[in-house]
């Protein structure tokens, strides 16, 4: 009977009910896609790079190395001579090694410089390999592999003619204009910085140095591109390398190692122990996220009971007329109360609905443009948890309009005031 008279109520203020919520109804959503957005993000962060070992580098600092080596922001402190690369990548323990030269930029892109390996080996989010949107890797020492977003924003083609620009500045004024570098590939979209870099080989990036020294163009040399390829362009050294190995076991006595390496200072990180450092760096924007989903959970529970307080006023009629058909005000609390449980456990229903079918429905775009890999899945404990309080509140809070009406007497709603 109490559940009829509290539909029947709700219907006679229809739009009233339907603005209250659509306001509860979007703080539940907010809230668990927060959370989920939150969950997942932490989770592709750590799969920007996955399947790689170790990345050695020049003796920095973990997380500096793990900037500048996969995320391309920051700068080297050093390179690693290109004749300990060879000594290192020969010991038994690897597998497979990719080399990253860094210093050269394209339109406020960076310049990758490696090898065909970069393109068989590397990989990220649940270990997925790089795919060509078209062309193919590397075919000549001039050639560059496009991600997608530059492909996108620069607007370019398979081949295609690009000028390399000296420095790893957003701008440049010297550039390689004399040996330019054709396009043979474009990447399909990853979600990563894959996707903002320019991928030349290690002798490309070679040939457009062969006559500069120190930062500059040696005065009264100038070699073609077709001189240069007659030339030895082997690199004099890297930036850094990424290393995969036999034996997971391995793992730890190599980067041991790599971090005593007696014939320069080197240094070997784990990258998913370095992604976990850097994520506890940024942590706190997530958590101030969470907090404002919260907040804003929290004021849509106060505005609902100031809705049904405010309305009051004008069903105090309703009531007085329920009272003196026999209903006792214990039933009229109990009915103000349904009135609040019924606005929580609809919001949170319709809430988890429209959630999970915005997940369904934006997951591939994230994924491509911003590397989330959103999954639906159930909430977690702490979203349980905090989806259950929400009930209770939505219960308790409707004990205040409640007690208001339990306390008003009949002749309060049946003789109006003047």
């Amino acid at each position: 009977m109490l559940f009829m008279l509290t539909i029947k109520s709700l219907k006679n203020r229809k739009l009233t009910v339907c603005l209250t919520l659509f306001m509860l109804i979007s703080s539940v959503v907010l809230l668990l896609s927060v959370d989920r957005i939150r969950i997942d993000t932490r989770n592709s962060f750590a799969n920007t790079i996955s399947g790689t070992d170790l990345i050695i580098g020049a003796r920095t600092s973990d997380i500096n190395l793990l900037l500048y080596s996969v995320f391309r922001m920051g700068n080297a402190t050093n390179n690693i001579g290109w004749d300990s690369y060879q000594e290192i990548i020969k010991q038994p323990q690897i597998k497979w090694s990719i080399p990253i030269s860094l210093g050269d930029s394209h339109q406020g892109y960076k310049v990758i410089g490696t090898d065909n390996n970069y393109f068989k080996h590397f990989q990220y989010a649940q270990k997925n390999n790089l795919e060509f949107l078209e062309g193919e890797q590397f075919k000549h020492v001039f050639s560059v592999v496009l991600g997608s977003e530059v492909a996108q924003k620069l607007g370019y083609q398979l081949g295609d003619l690009i000028s390399i620009a000296h420095g790893a500045g957003t701008t440049s004024f010297t550039n390689h204009d004399d040996k330019p570098f054709t396009v043979t590939g474009i990447l399909k979209p990853t979600g990563t910085p894959v996707d903002q870099s320019l991928h030349v080989p290690l002798e490309g990036i070679s040939a457009i140095h062969i006559d500069w020294s120190n930062g500059s163009k040696k005065s009264g040399l100038s070699i073609s591109a077709q001189q240069a390829l007659e030339m030895d362009l082997t690199p004099n050294s890297i930036t850094s390398a990424l290393i995969g190995l036999n034996s997971k076991m391995a793992i730890f006595s190599f980067q041991r190692d790599i971090n005593e390496y007696p014939k320069e200072p080197l240094s070997a990180i784990i990258p998913a122990t370095a992604l976990a450092k850097l994520w506890q760096l940024i942590k706190a924007g997530e958590s101030a996220l969470f907090a404002v989903s919260i907040m804003v959970l929290i004021t849509s529970l106060i505005a609902m009971t100031t809705v049904i307080l405010s309305g009051l006023n004008e069903r105090k009629r309703e009531i007085a007329v329920l009272r003196a058909i026999g209903l006792p005000a214990k039933k009229i609390l109990t009915l103000l109360i349904c009135e609040s449980t019924f606005y929580g456990v609809i919001s949170i229903g319709i809430g988890y609905v429209i959630h999970v079918f915005s997940i369904l429905l934006t997951q591939n775009w994230l994924q491509t443009h911003y590397g989330i890999q959103l999954h639906w899945m159930m909430p977690s404990n702490f979203m349980l948890i905090t989806l259950t309080g929400f009930l209770l509140m939505s219960v308790l809070l409707g004990f205040i309009p409640g007690l208001k009406a339990y306390f008003n007497t009949l002749s309060d709603g049946l003789n109006p005031k003047i």
